[in-house]
């Protein structure tokens, strides 16, 4: 409350607060690139290395998220130990190195090794960016400045599907693999994909060197004094002091519960840990991200061409960016809750409908304009909104260690779903897949409407609270 009076004063320093909010968003914006383009380089690097089983198939397009669930588990702890900041500059630094490698890679290992250190930044960054945002952000402000984190990964993926569309010469259709191979796609445009990525990583290695620590993580490494510095510049005195106020009494509860690692799976600690688990899983088995990374291979069986199914790649990422921006301005109007319900509600249908085109053998359009309501409806509620809950839902003490938890549970649910979707085409065709992503939402909309708290307009202290009684 004491955060939202002064934002109605007027006394937050906006400028100062977006300009850092969106130097750590840079991390998601690289996650966002980096997790996508390999869709749209897909039929390139699959024809020069030659891959034909579907467990080649699937372990080319998921083995960037093993290198992401250790890049999460790292970054709990090491956040915690080191600072925010420094894992910025260190998801910064691998995202360049493996962008460079990954583009030059002679051999199917070696490009394997390098998707895995790419996908270790990735898992750096979907953990700490998010966490480091709501740290520095108002109560009033926060649901929108963590979004921006997921609007950035919106633009990132936007960003990875026009540079794959503009780098890729035009493809005959009915190409072979081996026609694909000796192309310049094949031999030269799949590399500089990968490659583009090192400019933006260069940007926010510099901009993580620029930005603050968190103040909460100073002042819990008896910092006081530069945590006040950095909340006063964010607020000024009066908000500075009423933070930190918060924070010690937060911090007071936190000594005389004498906190042990293991209590992470105890009550009531385990029932906040289990929500924040099942929103990561849920995000990732709606489906969504299946046509993000397989829309070649979704699109090519609804009847388009190579160079058609870049173009709908385009276009997914265009709705996927319009809707990630209205979001911003209903998750702290509208709340968590309304929307999460409403997400999976329309997803769920969505991919429903999709299971029925394909069932009914109608290609082309339907499946296209399916799909981007499905988008439209993710990038309006799972996308932002699972990011938001995940960084402000678990107690003070163990924050660091619980979101990489359940960032770990998203990425170990991502490889699972984009490992065994080539296997699960083959098993039940891509109706029966998408009926299961389906039932997926539906569970999500009854375990969201049982489970799943309101924190709009809440102080990180005030949901602790909270979800502690």
């Amino acid at each position: 409350m004491t955060a939202l009076i002064l934002h109605r004063k007027g006394n937050l320093n906006t400028r100062y607060i977006l300009l850092i909010s969106a130097a750590a968003a840079l991390g998601g914006l690289l996650f966002g690139y980096d997790w996508v383009v390999i869709g749209g380089a897909k039929p390139f690097y699959e024809a020069f290395f030659r891959l034909h089983s579907a467990e080649q198939i699937g372990w080319a397009n998921s083995c960037a998220l093993i290198g992401a669930l250790v890049g999460s588990l790292l970054s709990g702890g090491l956040s915690d130990r080191w600072g925010r900041k420094r894992l910025l500059i260190a998801s910064a630094s691998v995202f360049v190195v493996s962008s460079l490698f990954t583009g030059i890679a002679s051999s199917f290992s070696v490009f394997v090794a390098w998707r895995m250190a790419g996908g270790m930044a990735i898992g750096m960054a979907s953990n700490v960016s998010p966490t480091y945002i709501a740290e520095v952000s108002p109560a009033a402000w926060r649901g929108r400045l963590v979004a921006v984190n997921q609007a950035a990964i919106v633009v990132g993926i936007l960003m990875a599907q026009i540079t794959n569309w503009v780098i890729a010469a035009p493809a005959p259709a009915g190409a072979t693999a081996e026609q694909i191979r000796v192309s310049w796609n094949g031999q030269f445009g799949w590399r500089w994909m990968f490659i583009a990525v090192a400019v933006p990583s260069l940007i926010f290695f510099l901009s993580s060197l620029a930005v603050p620590e968190s103040p909460r993580w100073l002042l819990k490494n008896g910092r006081r004094s530069r945590s006040h510095v950095i909340l006063a510049k964010i607020g000024g005195q009066q908000y500075a002091e009423s933070a930190l106020a918060e924070i010690d009494a937060a911090m007071a509860t936190e000594a005389q519960q004498n906190f042990q690692r293991s209590e992470l799976f105890s009550t009531p600690t385990l029932k906040i840990l289990a929500i924040g688990i099942f929103l990561a899983v849920l995000q990732q088995w709606s489906g969504i991200n299946i046509i993000f990374n397989y829309a070649e291979e979704i699109y090519r069986n609804a009847g388009y061409g190579i160079s058609e199914v870049l173009f709908n790649i385009l276009l997914t990422g265009a709705v996927n960016l319009v809707f990630t921006v209205v979001a911003l301005g209903f998750v702290d109007r509208v709340g968590r809750r309304p929307l999460m319900l409403f997400g999976c509600a329309g997803i769920g249908l969505s991919d429903l409908l999709i299971g029925f085109v394909y069932r009914a053998h109608i290609g082309g359009l339907p499946v296209l304009l399916l799909s981007l309501c499905a988008i439209a409806c993710y990038s309006m509620s799972l996308a932002p909104v699972v990011w938001v809950l995940i960084s402000e839902i678990f107690p003070n003490r163990i924050r660091g260690a619980a979101v990489s938890i359940a960032v770990s549970a998203l990425w170990i649910a991502s490889f699972i779903l984009t490992f065994t979707f080539p296997a699960i085409l083959r098993t039940i065709g891509t109706a029966g897949a998408f009926w299961v992503y389906s039932g997926f939402c539906f569970i999500g909309f009854a375990v969201t409407w049982w489970r799943v708290p309101e924190t709009r307009g809440l102080t990180l202290e005030q949901i602790e609270q909270q979800l502690a009684t």
